[in-house]
């Protein structure tokens, strides 16, 4: 059980997770969920890791936290702004299990090994900055920093989350992109964030240096350079400028593990993570969509179609 495989290739985690992992989380019979276009005819694949808000009662009743508080940490809404991704032509994946749950977008097994009873296997990453600030695959806090849990895990409720929930995730995912390469010949994968309006007290643990700061409309991330060819980041920044918003590039956010996982320009796979200001669309302390929403998710739309127009020549390698 110690011996994990190499991150480079997740189907090799079977050997850890078990090849019957089922995509069964508590709430409501699945793990997330694909939205697939009647035709796929763009060569994008969306996906939502941190919308889903499906909250397993043992989960609630470990938790010092209300149920609104919880929620903080939750990309609220994000899948409904990407929407019009299978109307278009192109697949949108989203998670149904909630990020301060277990997070999609983190290594498998980054664990804080002050939340567990006993030790954690060898093949944990345990010194990560995400885990030092909290946020690993089993979060020890929500966003604001507050702790989630009364007492200690036992590793097999981490091992349970990330079989049940994280692990199906990630597979329909590496799927999509799979076909969608062998299709048209690359993929374009856009995760889909959403950001608090101000920089939070976590911000400077994870070296995002903005804590406290007005954040911009849009914040794109490739990982400086090197998850996506130029052409599809300036394509979605000049989208975005047209229609009036304000965008940054790889700051406070670059990418995370999604986007620096999948996304391989030399292997035709080029991944872009977008985060949207969360005071465009809702609002953030009640959890509330806000009047805003409509228009951002009529907005993308034209930044998705504007995608869908990318010459694929300039961006294979």
């Amino acid at each position: 059980m110690d011996a994990l495989p190499s991150m480079d290739a997740l189907p090799g985690m079977d050997a850890v997770l078990g090849a019957d992992a089922e995509p069964v989380a508590e709430a409501n019979g699945v793990s997330h969920e694909v939205v697939a276009p009647e035709h796929q005819i763009l060569p994008l694949v969306f996906a939502s890791p941190h919308s889903g808000c499906d909250y397993p009662q043992d989960f609630l009743a470990a938790s010092r936290l209300d149920p609104l508080a919880l929620r903080r940490s939750e990309d609220s809404f994000v899948d409904e702004i990407f929407e019009a991704a299978p109307k278009l032509g192109a697949p949108l994946i989203r998670a149904l299990f909630p990020r301060a749950f277990v997070d999609a977008n983190r290594e498998p097994f980054e664990l804080d090994p002050a939340m567990f009873e006993g030790e954690l296997p060898a093949y944990a990453n345990t010194r990560s900055p995400r885990v030092a600030a909290g946020l690993g695959t089993i979060a020890r806090v929500v966003a604001n920093g507050a702790d989630i849990y009364r007492g200690k895990l036992d590793f097999s409720e981490a091992l349970g989350r990330i079989r049940r929930h994280y692990w199906p995730y990630h597979r329909s995912l590496t799927d999509l992109i799979e076909r969608t390469k062998a299709r048209f010949g690359t993929c374009i994968l856009i995760d889909c964030h959403s950001m608090p309006s101000t920089g939070g007290p976590l911000a400077g643990e994870l070296g995002d240096r903005d804590a406290g700061a007005k954040r911009v409309d849009f914040v794109l991330g490739d990982c400086h350079g090197t998850a996506c060819a130029p052409a599809v980041i300036q394509t979605v920044q000049t989208s975005l400028r047209e229609l009036g918003y304000h965008v940054a590039r790889n700051r406070p956010y670059s990418g995370g593990f999604v986007t620096r996982h999948y996304g391989k320009p030399e292997e035709a796979v080029h991944g872009l993570q977008i985060e949207v200001n969360r005071f465009l669309y809702m609002d953030e302390s009640e959890i509330r969509r806000g009047a805003g929403l409509p228009r951002l998710a009529r907005d993308m739309r034209k930044v998705i179609a504007a995608l869908g127009k990318l010459d694929l020549k300039s961006i294979r390698t």
